[in-house]
């Protein structure tokens, strides 16, 4: 597959990815090579990673605990301490191999230690391949609230090689789709039409490269997302929400994050018709496809309000409004729709029908 470019970096697939790695490497003389990993990645990712690096590089291997409970300022602090002990400097790298969190936490890692060191991205994830390693958003949350403190910062080069995508099982694939079902949403009607007819995730390759590409052509236009990249957070404003909830709630399984933006994208999809002209079957269709693939969530009325009250944390809200991204028609977003409570409300007993 063809490589995607943007004017600071690369996103390269399969072994071209490895033939840039291991140029990049060769040419940049660093002083010191950190991979950060869990241990997941650490088991599952790492060897076959080795075993494609060509040089003699004395890696050092930082592991960290997996999953979004530790994507936060106290891992970083334990990472920023290991690379310290480790005699890092300002001619270091980081190489994050790994699903988001470790794209999240390692780039912001990478870019606050001695004031930014060089991080490259190896995502291992469906979900970090089309989504948490491109566009250069980098952070960790704060207590339960999603990706509240970060960087915007660009990777020196991102690896997508779908091979790691063999270390996952159906829940963690499902969660990435959803993503990709995203972006058919808010800029292909095509292809949504062809992801929602792939219930067996044939053609991945080819589909990783189409939502990476979108993803990048939108992050090129608005690199620091005062504009058109917040058409990237449609089902998220209510998604993160539900996904802060159930991080938190003792009495609730964890919500994978696909899951959550999944029900974000059909309450979103329900406020679209009601205020942007989404149409009645263009609802369905999205109620109908996401349900098709991810569990259908009970909400309680004290989990509908908690998780409303969440809603004034998220990151697009500007002059105490919260702004959401809609959508006017499959393919086509609007951005900055301001929604009014009894709405929110209707929308949580549209999902529960």
């Amino acid at each position: 597959m063809n490589s995607i470019t943007t004017p600071t970096y690369a996103v390269h697939f399969s072994e071209k990815g490895y033939v840039a790695l291991n140029y990049h490497l060769a040419k940049s003389n660093y002083s010191k090579i950190f991979v950060l990993v869990d241990e997941n990645t650490h088991n599952c990712c790492l060897p076959l990673f080795m075993s494609k690096i060509e040089g003699d590089y004395d890696f050092e291997i930082i592991e960290i605990e997996e999953g979004e409970v530790n994507k936060n300022i106290g891992t970083c602090t334990q990472v920023w301490e290991v690379l310290s002990e480790l005699d890092a400097d300002r001619k270091s790298a980081m190489i994050n191999l790994g699903g988001g969190v470790v794209t999240d936490l390692g780039g912001f890692v990478a870019s606050c230690f001695k004031r930014g060191i060089d991080f490259i991205n190896v995502p291992t994830t469906l979900l970090s391949m089309v989504d948490a390693s491109v566009g250069g958003k980098t952070g960790v949350d704060l207590g339960p609230l999603k990706n509240q403190v970060g960087v915007i910062n660009q990777p020196q080069i991102v690896v997508v090689d779908t091979d790691y995508l063999d270390t996952l099982d159906q829940r963690q694939l499902n969660s990435g789709y959803a993503e990709m079902l995203k972006h058919g949403l808010i800029s292909n009607a095509n292809y949504w039409e062809t992801l929602k007819g792939n219930t067996s995730f044939e053609n991945l390759d080819e589909h990783i490269l189409t939502s990476v590409a979108i993803k990048n052509d939108v992050v090129q236009q608005d690199p620091t997302e005062q504009h058109l990249r917040k058409i990237l957070n449609y089902g998220h404003t209510l998604g993160h929400a539900v996904e802060s909830y159930f991080l938190e709630s003792e009495a609730h399984e964890l919500l994978l994050h696909g899951e959550a933006i999944a029900i974000g994208m059909i309450l979103e999809g329900y406020l679209s018709f009601k205020l942007t002209g989404l149409s009645k079957s263009a609802l369905e269709d999205i109620k109908a496809t996401f349900l098709g693939r991810y569990k259908k969530v009970i909400f309680a009325q004290n989990d509908i309000d908690t998780i409303l009250t969440l809603l004034k944390f998220d990151k697009k809200n500007s002059h105490g409004n919260i702004n959401f991204v809609l959508l006017k028609s499959i393919g086509e977003p609007a951005i900055d729709i301001k929604v009014t409570p009894e709405l929110l409300e209707q929308a949580f007993a549209y999902y529960a029908e």
